[in-house]
């Protein structure tokens, strides 16, 4: 009896850590409940300030950008590098968008496009370099920090460029009231509605392919369970952001973070390049020799690097309402930090764009509530530095004591494909076969 207790208490034990994928332990969840932990802290700290519609508008406003970076940058380091230019290329990118419209007479609409131009270019300027010449990406993009930060300069002559108010929209713009009897946004609310939505329908899909391959399935209580707390909470937010000062809702800027992160959340999880990023990061011999172009898999993850920091350097003059020679100092510190925190391994091959957002907000709120709670610039530098070494040196601790990589375990996927590939092995010819092979389709590792 005492064997048939400890059993039921350890599978109802096992049925809690499935709430969020099978395989899931308590430890997977540190990053979620820091940041949750962080929130309440400063809730109660500033007398219900943190959770207020203004200063949660006012923390998306002003961490979009360094968001946007940090979904770049989770794929760079995903692959071993490093980039030390997006804020520059970002800075360069907006002096150059600032002056088309202001001095050119260029379109609004038209700059934004020629801002993106310009970032793919500086992308695939950095990217030929590690790709093709073989440069490491450190060396390569903190030459790209010296030279756009001066093409910056050079441009503006180190001066402010102002953006014409239509463009101010997308850095500092809402979502638009509707004409409706309502006492809160509407457009807001059904973003919300949207995101809860997804919730349910992701939920039903992963139970449908779970039952499709005969794999283990948490019970039906845990996905409702599941399903109601992650809906209320987004849905509650979504109310706060609607129900704000009047005039105000869910920033644009906050649209286009979301919007970036539901496609790049699909590239890397469900794509044959996104799994060919992990393979690559994972180990770079063993996917090359599966047919794995590793070299163009570069080269497009730089170039998209720089692509976000066009988005972001818009993004926030649009904000500031003009561009600045000082724009863009310190993203990359910023970015590379949420993304470290966010669950990336230093050695590559492990990360994920919501665990990326998920440490930016860790970081924005931290910085947000010292702020709150009239901490000095002094301090939040200590504070912010003192949580980025903490973060990684856990998981390496825990590796050199011979346990488990932390960070491996929060980011190993837990749905239906296989989770880990050990070793890629080369296509072998034989006598009578086609010695060609095309790129494999290789899960995450």
């Amino acid at each position: 009896m005492t064997d048939t207790t400890a059993k039921d208490r350890q599978g109802g034990f096992s049925d809690l850590r499935k709430m969020f994928g099978s395989g899931s332990t308590g430890r997977q969840f540190g990053i979620l409940g820091s940041l949750i932990a962080i929130i309440l802290f400063f809730q109660i700290m500033t007398g219900g300030k943190t959770l207020s519609s203004q200063n949660l508008i006012n923390v998306v406003s002003q961490q979009s950008y360094i968001l946007i970076l940090a979904i770049g940058m989770v794929m760079v380091i995903i692959m071993g590098h490093i980039d030390l230019s997006v804020g520059s290329v970002a800075a360069f990118v907006g002096i150059i968008v600032a002056k088309s419209m202001s001095e050119w007479n260029v379109p609004w609409p038209f700059a934004i496009a020629i801002g993106l131009v310009v970032g793919a270019l500086a992308g695939a300027w950095q990217g030929f370099w590690v790709a093709y010449v073989g440069v490491p990406a450190f060396i390569v993009t903190l030459a790209g920090m010296l030279i756009f930060r001066g093409a910056n300069q050079a441009i503006g002559q180190s001066t402010t460029i102002p953006v014409p108010p239509e463009y101010s929209f997308i850095g500092s713009g809402y979502l638009p009231e509707l004409p409706l009897p309502f006492d809160f946004n509407v457009l807001t609310m059904v973003l919300g509605l949207i995101g809860a939505g997804w919730i349910v329908w992701n939920e039903v899909r992963l139970r449908r392919q779970q039952a499709k391959i005969d794999a283990d399935r948490a019970p039906v209580w845990v996905s409702v369970v599941k399903v109601v707390l992650l809906s209320a909470a987004i849905l509650w937010a979504a109310w706060l952001f609607a129900t704000g000062r009047p005039g105000t809702s869910f920033p644009i800027s906050g649209v286009i973070l979301l919007v970036l992160v539901v496609i790049y959340s699909f590239l890397t999880n469900s794509t044959v390049f996104g799994r060919h990023i992990y393979a690559v990061g994972g180990n770079r011999l063993a996917a090359s020799l599966s047919g794995v172009k590793d070299r163009r898999v570069d080269f497009f993850v730089m170039m998209n690097m720089s692509v976000l920091a066009a988005i972001a350097g818009m993004i926030y003059i649009g904000r500031a309402t003009a561009s600045g020679p000082q724009d863009g100092n310190g993203w990359e510190l910023d970015a590379i930090a949420a993304v470290f925190i966010g669950g990336a391994a230093v050695s590559g091959g492990i990360g994920t764009v919501i665990g990326s957002i998920i440490g930016g907000l860790v970081m924005a709120f931290l910085n947000n509530g010292l702020q709150l709670i009239g901490a000095g610039a002094d301090t939040v530098s200590i504070v912010k530095g003192l949580v980025l070494l903490l973060a990684v040196a856990v998981d390496v601790i825990s590796k050199r004591r011979g346990g488990p990589s932390i960070i491996g375990l929060m980011m190993r996927r837990r749905d239906t494909s296989v989770e880990v590939i050990a070793e890629v092995p080369a296509v072998v010819p034989t006598s009578g076969t086609n010695t060609s092979s095309q790129p494999a389709d290789l899960p995450k590792g």
